[in-house]
């Protein structure tokens, strides 16, 4: 594979990574303030897809059961069914799951983690919220 100038990858052939097209559509609905439909979507990503390449995408993820669509008008407004971390943790935890050796998968996911990175991971391991500083190992009112 080779880079694009935007940062995403490309086949050879110039043709988008598999799944790339997906990550798009969702995170262009993660960014959106609510629902949207597929116009919407196709404007909200780069370059110039068809309209039908945008509406299957959509199709598709919705599925997977990865977005829910509401009526509007004679089409659908779309919006995803997770949010971003929670969509990334359940891939994170689906990718761990599939290993066989989940302790060596584990052992090197962290080795490779920021000094950031793991600091967060330590804090929220000992219950306390990192990015507010908040303890949530005491009782709850």
């Amino acid at each position: 594979m080779q880079e694009r100038g935007d940062g995403g990858a490309r086949e050879a052939s110039g043709r988008r990574a598999r799944g790339e097209l997906e990550s798009d559509v969702l995170a262009a609905l993660w960014g959106a303030d609510g629902p949207l439909t597929a116009g919407q979507v196709r404007e909200a990503l780069p370059g110039d897809l068809a309209y039908t390449t945008v509406l299957t995408i959509l199709s598709r993820l919705y599925e997977k059961e990865m977005l829910v669509r509401h009526r509007e008008g004679r089409g659908y407004a779309y919006e995803p069914v997770r949010d971003e971390a929670s969509h990334t943790a359940q891939r994170m935890r689906s990718l761990l799951e599939g290993g066989s050796d989940r302790e060596a998968v584990l052992a090197r996911f962290v080795s490779e983690l920021s000094e950031q990175d793991e600091y967060v991971l330590q804090q929220l391991l000992s219950g306390h919220d990192a990015r507010t500083g908040d303890d949530r190992s005491g009782e709850r009112a």
